[in-house]
């Protein structure tokens, strides 16, 4: 038996990023797959000689998204233990990161824009979002606040803090590490 979380939602609601984050907690991802995949995956993954505890599927938007709870049925009478994590946000803003990274929405045919696209996806994933275990609206959430909203929501197993430090020395003549995200000059002074 593994544990399951679903994460789905809105287009441009942050999927994307909240897989990013569940990645970061220990979570085995698997990003855009297709509903009709999720039990296959599910499968795989619990198989014989399988050490995953905990497997995030982002499913994304596509002409199967209604069958999202009958893929949730499936895996649950296999007996694993599934969650629903549902990204939402106001459509003013959905409308503003379309613009915002020019991409086209995954239910727009070109004929009815974007907003209509929105609408249409809102009507259909509504019965998911009444059966999810958290929603998480984005509307005015970064990525960092995204991330802190749902380590709350996932806390790491690991006890401890989850803060990482690692000190490098370096040579000013080769530069500033590129990855540092604080540089300290510290001398030291033997009397």
């Amino acid at each position: 038996m593994i544990d399951v979380l679903l994460i789905t939602g809105l287009s441009g609601a942050g999927r994307s990023q909240a897989a990013d984050v569940m990645e970061d907690l220990g979570w085995s991802v698997v990003d855009n797959l297709p509903t009709p995949l999720v039990d296959k995956i599910v499968e795989l993954a619990s198989g014989p000689g399988s050490t995953l505890g905990k497997l995030a599927l982002v499913v994304g938007t596509s002409p199967h998204q209604s069958d999202i709870l009958g893929a949730i049925a499936t895996v649950e009478a296999a007996g694993h233990q599934v969650r629903i994590l549902f990204l939402d946000a106001s459509t003013p803003e959905l409308v503003r990161r379309y613009a915002a990274t020019r991409r086209r929405h995954p239910l727009d045919d070109g004929s009815s824009g974007v907003l209509d696209a929105i609408e249409r996806e809102r009507s259909v994933l509504e019965p998911v979002k009444a059966e999810a275990d958290l929603v998480v609206d984005t509307t005015d959430l970064n990525v960092h606040q995204l991330k802190a909203s749902l380590i709350g929501a996932f806390p790491p197993e690991q006890s401890g803090s989850t803060l990482q430090v690692a000190l490098v020395s370096f040579g000013y003549k080769h530069g500033l590490p590129l990855d540092a995200d604080i540089v300290m000059d510290l001398s030291l002074i033997h009397i």
